[in-house]
């Protein structure tokens, strides 16, 4: 049995949820081949060689993969599994993020399989558990598929080593390009601070901040703690902060050591995203809010009083 990663990266850096990813593979047990797709991308090939527990990785190094497209990408990962039917794979992981649903269903598709989305853990070879109605409940699900192909909630599993494997590095052609899409260009936000996915300390603010101008009481006390901030849907919604900082069901998945949610209620979208970090500490004015029900510690009080003193406690 052997289970094809697709490593998460960015031609420069590969992902910590590659990482993650690797850990569910090693679950299921058997060689863990790692596939590099991209454009001058020989520095995470050698990196993803360097992860425990890896046997090989393939690196298509290819201006068609510069991009990440997944229609360039997806066509790639099929005919590596095996879509003539030979099946090389048993297995296909990627991490649920933007690229790995985006790659995933196109190969399931191909290769005409189910697909089994966000998995948090590992019963068998063909049984796993995976989130659904908003996190309030755990499925357990069976695929008789040959070739699984699996999104992991990167969250759901502790990272394996980065280094300590020594796997070989094998230059594998690619399908190039499909023709169907080109790369037009994209506007990064740019921060000093931690990205919310990776980060330690999470700082969200809520509908409670009353304004985006108020968030600076958030970005001073992260700035201290060296944390990330986020937001509720609540205040994305309401222009406070822009969308890349979304917490919840609909936005980024985080499972920090430390998260602070400040006048936050706790919507279920939003406790979908953050109910697995190993600390919360919630402050609202509302003791009745759904927030306390999951937070390990709760300060009831007006936050544009506990926030500045706690910054004053840093």
């Amino acid at each position: 049995m052997t289970i094809l990663v697709i490593a998460e990266h960015n031609n420069a850096v590969l992902a910590a949820a590659t990482l993650n990813t690797v850990a569910a593979a090693k679950a299921i047990g058997g060689d863990i081949h790692v596939l590099v797709a991209g454009s001058g991308c020989g520095a995470i090939g050698e990196a993803a060689a360097q992860i425990e527990g890896v046997a090989k990785v393939l690196v298509a190094d290819d201006a068609a993969y510069a991009n990440q497209l997944p229609e360039n990408v997806a066509p790639l990962i099929a005919q590596l599994v095996g879509e003539s039917g030979a099946k090389n794979y048993s297995h296909v992981l990627a991490a649920a993020t933007t690229n790995g649903k985006n790659f995933l269903p196109r190969v399931a598709a191909q290769l005409d399989v189910d697909q089994i989305s966000e998995i948090i853990a590992v019963e068998s070879a063909d049984t796993f558990k995976r989130p659904i109605y908003a996190g309030n409940a755990i499925a357990t699900v069976q695929s008789s598929a040959a070739i699984k192909v699996i999104t992991v909630r990167a969250t759901g599993f502790d990272a394996v080593n980065a280094t300590g494997g020594s796997a070989a590095v094998e230059q594998i052609s690619g399908t190039g390009d499909a023709g169907k899409s080109a790369f037009v260009g994209e506007e990064l936000a740019k921060s000093d601070r931690p990205e919310l996915t990776a980060a330690k300390i999470v700082v969200s603010g809520g509908r409670g901040m009353q304004n985006g101008d108020n968030f600076k009481h958030l970005y001073s006390l992260a700035d201290k703690l060296g944390a990330a901030v986020g937001a509720s849907r609540a205040a994305v919604d309401a222009g406070f902060v822009p969308n890349d900082m979304q917490v919840g069901q609909t936005g980024k998945i985080v499972a920090p050591q430390l998260y602070i949610a400040v006048g936050i209620s706790g919507a279920i979208q939003h406790l979908a995203g953050m109910k697995d970090s190993k600390v919360i500490v919630a402050i609202n004015k509302d003791e009745e809010a759904p927030i306390f029900q999951v937070a390990d510690y709760g300060l009831v009080g007006d936050l544009f009083e506990i926030v500045p003193e706690l910054e004053k406690l840093v």
